[in-house]
């Protein structure tokens, strides 16, 4: 099989996220398949380095950086570049990183972590409620309501970018990678008008993959200690978009089952002090995890506790769940309704619901738990394992480079 040179691009965000993880997974899987992964990456940290004139140019170079133009046109033609993968380009690389691979002749594909191609705040989420007022209503809804990051300023860079791009064709000529068939579907329907000639539709439908995100599992088997095998687990931010308050308000009706929060957050103060104030002495706080400690908390869990309040691109906590063999209960809602089998690798909930929430726990113990196990593991052997994932992007990369010609 033919070895690649691969170029991947990836924006980092000032908070660390979910997105750094899967890039450096494929980053790893690439070359421990023998391919070569160079990489171009930027964080919006630099934002801080710059001075007032860099900071004015901001809404500009966020939507074209002749700096990253310039430099990744020289990776490519210095490094025989055969296929250039994006993960995300906001703020610093911008979408002019396409147009670096267009010049240079060289195909490009960007995976969507999010659904920022169709909302600015890339969450679909907005009030404490799923919202798509910009599908319906425009970009300027999300102005409006200073959707990204609470900020008119920034909300207005973010729908500039999409809006501009849109307008010039860019995104027509990219290729993409989805997360799941939700996300596809999301993303074609939401863009692209069926009274629109296909060829001056916003995205073309034959350029658009699919492929989950993966999980290496390692660590299977660390030992058991018999105190923590009677836990429920929360992994990720401590915020409303993952739903924190309606996990700890469930368990607040579940005074003999323990809820352990892994993670940390713009809500972390005042969870811990509704947790202070209501007595929840069966809620614990664990803070941030490095990975040695967060596997084994995964590994004990009784259960995975998703209370996402959005559609997630991709729940990647459930992928983890699944590689340590271990069920989860999620709101049904988005791709968590889809990833989770009732009965089978969990149970569903109703995703805002507290009270629903602690229902579903109940109806969990008095499953065979045993079999939920080893049902999720399944489901991580046939549908999540790095060397099934791999195939995958192998031959998506094969049908790209074969359409470039």
């Amino acid at each position: 099989m033919r070895q690649y040179r691969i170029l991947q691009v990836h924006n980092f965000y000032q908070i660390p996220g979910g997105e750094d993880v899967v890039v450096r997974n494929e980053k790893r899987l690439l070359e421990e398949h023998g391919h070569t992964v160079y990489t171009y990456y930027r964080t919006n940290k630099e934002l801080g380095e710059k001075g007032i004139f860099g900071k004015l140019l901001l809404p500009f170079t966020a939507v074209y950086s002749r700096k990253t133009v310039r430099e990744v046109k020289r990776i490519i033609r210095e490094e025989k570049i055969d296929i250039v993968h994006v993960h995300n380009t906001l703020t610093m690389v911008s979408p002019s990183v396409f147009y670096a691979a267009f010049q240079c002749h060289v195909p490009v594909v960007q995976t969507l972590h999010n659904f920022r191609m169709l909302c600015p705040a890339g969450s679909f989420f907005r009030d404490n409620v799923i919202c798509e007022e910009c599908v319906s209503g425009g970009l300027g809804c999300a102005v409006r309501h200073k959707c990204y990051r609470g900020s008119t300023a920034q909300t207005i860079v973010s729908a500039m970018i999409l809006k501009i791009h849109r307008m010039l064709g860019t995104y027509r000529k990219v290729n993409f990678i989805c997360l799941t068939e939700f996300n596809r579907n999301k993303l074609l329907d939401s863009l692209n008008n069926p009274s629109v000639p296909e060829h001056k539709r916003v995205v073309d439908a034959s350029r658009v993959y699919i492929k989950p995100n993966f999980t290496f599992a390692e660590g299977l088997a660390p030992s058991r200690e018999p105190e923590d095998e009677e836990y429920f687990l929360f992994a990720g931010r401590v915020e409303a978009l993952k739903g924190i308050d309606i996990a700890i308000r469930a368990f607040e009706r579940l005074p003999e089952k323990k809820l352990y929060i892994a993670g940390t957050g713009p809500m972390m103060e005042e969870m811990q002090a509704y947790v202070r104030e209501h007595h929840l002495t069966n809620v614990r706080f664990l803070g941030y995890l490095q990975k040695e400690e967060m596997s084994r908390r995964f590994y004990h869990a009784k259960a995975v506790i998703m209370t996402s309040q959005c559609y997630e691109a991709f729940a990647m906590t459930i992928a983890e769940a699944y590689s340590y063999g271990v069920p989860v209960i999620a709101g049904s809602v988005g791709n968590m309704a889809g990833m989770v089998k009732e009965g089978i690798t969990g149970v569903k909930f109703q995703y805002n619901s507290a009270e629903e929430l602690a229902k579903k726990v109940e109806e969990f113990e008095t499953l065979d738990i045993k079999r939920l196990k080893e049902n999720a593991r399944d489901f991580y052997q046939k549908r999540l394992r790095p060397e099934d994932n791999y195939k995958k992007l192998l031959e998506i990369y094969e049908d790209i480079l074969q359409k470039q010609g």
